[in-house]
């Protein structure tokens, strides 16, 4: 016999464990779905970000960093450290660890909140009385059935034809989290947030890494002079990138792999790596999903098709995250999650795509929101920029790190804040004033004339205001 639910969510990522609490915090009964696996063919809910995607890469992100001041920054502060050596084991299982953590942090989330957990693959099984039937199979196959259904299945890396992950040689970002040994020299095809992230990570634990590029511009979508700004800190730092790459054949043999590529005059080139990270982007999570049993639309490129509220084509079956359009970001993901569960709950829930902040996790980090020069340009909108860098503050020179500036950019005749740009210390922290004073529509003028504690990074953004109107007061 099928057990009953008002909401079933397909998928405990960011996006469905989310909406899963937020719709039973709203009254309704609710289960959902999810077959990640720990070492141990536990559950491991939390979908891509917690197992292989942003908790991993950030614990090693900082264990890597942690690393790097220990054997060049320590010295500058007094701290003179002998015999310095890397306990790579150590660090992947305090990595694991940490996911560990979070996996078992969303199941008291979802027990302290009464939904209902079935580990398994979810899958649509046809219509149902009242609503849908849907399919979990796994250790204990369950059939469920449910008025409103919520697709939060992800995405999945995307593979260079040609050249399948197999995890050992060729890796996506599972594979690149779980280097057990620090490879003489790295590849890494595709300058995004994830191959710039798990590059630095391999550089400072002390790898030869080489990034191979397509595009012939660094970072395209971010603000053009943050990207210059960050492509000069990168090089410096020994990440070798080039840009304009096209990439030919990829070849393992034995323990390494040659790629062949076009570099950006049309010369052919050939590097040999120890390890391959390939980051070309990532691809929807809908393989298995049996949508076709209940005529759910897909997009030409795999996606759910969805409108401005995340419904699809079918009543009372939304999805959200990964595998509808916008940006592939999780807190993107959990923002859709909530105001689904309020939709269903005949709220209005809302998702303001404007404000939300993306995040490149190197060093220094790079955050931004709203719209870019470029962008702002290419509109014709009139726009006021200022700028202010981390050298002049001085809370950044006690902390050691002086990289990098705040870019503000404003309306010419309304003052409005329309994007605010971020390379530096704790970029992914400062964004969050932006955010805020974006959603509240706040001109550059409000936040100049907030006091900002001193000493203090977020000072910096203050500046930029300032600048806007071309009174920084310490720069």
């Amino acid at each position: 016999m099928s057990k009953q639910f008002d909401v079933v969510v397909i998928g405990a990522g960011p996006g469905g464990y989310i909406a899963a609490i937020r719709a039973a915090q709203l009254g309704f009964s609710v289960a959902c779905i999810d077959e990640w696996a720990n070492a141990k063919g536990g559950p491991a809910p939390g979908g891509t970000c917690t197992n292989v995607g942003c908790i991993p890469s950030k614990a090693m992100l900082q264990s890597s960093e942690h690393f790097e001041h220990a054997g060049h920054s320590f010295k500058e502060h007094g701290i003179d450290v002998a015999g310095l050596s890397l306990n790579l084991p150590q660090m992947l299982k305090r990595k694991d660890t940490v996911v560990k953590q979070n996996n078992e942090g969303i199941l008291y989330l979802f027990k302290k909140n009464k939904v209902t957990f079935f580990h398994g693959r979810g899958a649509f099984a046809g219509t149902a009385e009242g609503g849908y039937s849907v399919s979990v199979t796994g250790a204990n196959a369950e059939t469920l059935t449910a008025k409103h259904v919520v697709v939060a299945t992800g995405s999945n890396a995307r593979e260079l034809p040609g050249a399948p992950f197999d995890e050992k040689l060729i890796l996506s970002n599972t594979g690149a989290l779980a280097i057990d040994a620090v490879p003489a020299k790295l590849g890494v095809i595709g300058a995004g947030v994830i191959g710039l992230e798990m590059g630095s990570v391999w550089r400072r634990l002390g790898s030869d890494v080489t990034v191979l590029e397509g595009l012939p511009t660094f970072l395209g979508a971010v603000d053009e002079q943050i990207a210059k700004e960050a492509h000069k800190l990168f090089t410096k730092q020994g990440l070798k990138i080039s840009l304009g790459c096209k990439i030919g054949q990829i070849t393992p043999s034995g323990d390494k792999v040659t790629v062949a590529y076009a570099d950006a005059s049309g010369a052919e080139q050939t590097a040999e790596f120890d390890k391959l990270i390939i980051s070309i982007g990532r691809v929807p999570n809908t393989n298995g999903l049996n949508a076709e049993s209940v005529g759910l639309k897909l997009d030409e490129r795999g996606f759910i098709a969805v409108d401005d509220d995340c419904k699809t084509s079918l009543p009372n079956v939304w999805a959200v995250g990964d595998v509808v359009r916008g940006p592939m970001l999780a807190h993107k993901a959990e923002e859709e999650g909530v105001a689904v569960a309020e939709r269903i709950a005949g709220q209005h829930g809302h998702t303001n795509f404007n404000t939300i902040p993306w995040v490149i996790y190197t060093s220094p980090e790079i955050a931004w929101v709203g719209q870019t020069e470029q962008q702002l340009k290419a509109a014709g909108t009139a726009y006021k920029a200022g700028t202010f860098p981390f050298m002049a503050n001085g809370r950044a020179r006690a902390l050691g790190d002086t990289s990098g500036m705040v870019k503000v950019l404003a309306d010419a005749t309304t003052d409005e804040i329309l994007g605010v740009h971020i390379v530096g210390p704790m970029a992914s922290e400062l964004i969050s004033e932006a955010v805020v004073a974006m959603e509240f529509r706040a001109s550059s003028e409000d936040i100049a004339r907030i006091c900002h504690a001193h000493p203090s990074l977020s000072e910096s953004t203050k500046e930029a205001m300032l600048a806007v109107d071309k009174r920084s007061l310490n720069f």
